[in-house]
């Protein structure tokens, strides 16, 4: 890329601040900015670093009042969202950085299957009997669409990711490396032999638009009916979705999450990462979970925060670990002993 600092504040809607021939050919963080570079402050915590930067631009609030002097010949583009504005850019350079469309010639389309106009089928990649790939596609190397699955359009599989027979994946959404959306449900019914025997998982898994699901996430498909996930639901790396979880629209997961079998989640849910949440229980909208707490309970009340093993609401957590925190502090188990060796004796 090289544009201008006029050209980059039309496309974002800021102003310039300087020179607007100001040319740029990359983008970079603030405090590694560089000539030719372009840069934002969004968080003030780095705008030390604005003072001390080498790039040639970088992206502002329009409210933005410099503190002291500017290094010599950087140039503003004034916004009104930096951080989203950046996040603009990024998008464009990522189109930009599209593949040529087309299918590389080791790829696998098997009779039967549907390839839409405009796509991109990498090398070794497998679509089997009876799939379906939307138009504007972007299927990296590896990627296995099974039988009778069904990829929205615009939606990209990065390399080595299984799509699972039948499973339906929704437009413009992004499933990353080494995800494996339909993998059989973890199903085992206990014999009287002290044995298990597998229960087959018929189901499939449905996914909504405009999703993203991290590198190395599963996603197992039902044993009967659907597991479905959401619009706009965001997943992060390395979580486990088991077998009939519903995921509301707009909710966001972070890693190493694990949800069991038959869980509803709401919608606009945060969870944090090394969350688990036990199996056929329901969370309702909005809900807040923090990083590594243990979910057994249904959570009833929408829009509450939860906190900890057993996980309780954000202030009953607290309260325990300041309970937790004066019990540690000083004789307290010493003075309970002595306490009860008198009472014993009265």
């Amino acid at each position: 890329m090289q544009k201008t600092a006029a050209e980059l504040a039309a496309f974002l809607g800021g102003t310039v601040d300087g020179s607007p021939d100001a040319l740029v050919n990359r983008l970079s963080k603030i405090e590694e900015g560089g000539p030719g570079s372009l840069t934002f402050l969004a968080n003030p915590d780095y705008e030390g670093h604005l003072y001390q930067t080498g790039a040639t631009a970088a992206i502002v609030a329009r409210t933005f009042q410099a503190a002291r002097s500017l290094p010599a010949g950087l140039t503003l583009i004034r916004v009104e969202e930096p951080y989203a504005a950046f996040g603009r850019l990024l998008e464009w350079v990522e189109q930009v950085r599209q593949r040529p469309e087309g299918v590389h010639p080791t790829a696998t389309i098997e009779p039967g299957a549907e390839v839409a106009t405009g796509c991109r089928i990498g090398a070794y990649v497998v679509i089997e009997a009876g799939a379906v790939v939307a138009e504007g596609c972007d299927l990296r190397p590896h990627v296995v669409v099974g039988r009778e699955a069904q990829i929205g359009a615009n939606t990209t599989l990065h390399v080595g990711v299984h799509i699972q027979d039948g499973c339906v994946v929704g437009r413009d959404c992004v499933v990353h490396t080494r995800a494996v959306v339909g993998s059989d449900g973890f199903g085992f019914a206990p014999q009287q032999d002290a044995t298990y025997r597998k229960i087959p998982q018929t189901g499939n898994v449905v996914i909504g638009d405009r999703c993203e699901i991290g590198a190395g996430t599963t996603i197992d498909r039902a044993t009967l009916g659907s597991t479905r996930i959401g619009t706009g639901v965001k997943l992060d790396n390395l979580i486990q979705i088991g077998h009939n979880v519903t995921i509301g629209d707009h909710t966001v997961i972070a890693a190493l999450t694990g949800i069991a079998g038959s869980t509803s989640i709401g919608a606009h849910c945060m969870i944090g990462g090394q969350v688990g949440i036990a199996g056929h229980l329901h969370i309702a909208d909005g809900v807040k979970i923090a990083a590594q707490t243990g979910i057994g309970a249904s959570i009833k009340t929408p829009g509450t925060i939860y906190q900890g093993t057993p996980a309780a609401p954000l202030k009953e957590f607290q309260r325990r670990q300041i309970i937790l925190k004066q019990l540690s502090q000083g004789d307290v188990l010493g003075r309970l002993a002595f306490l009860e060796k008198r009472t014993e004796k009265q």
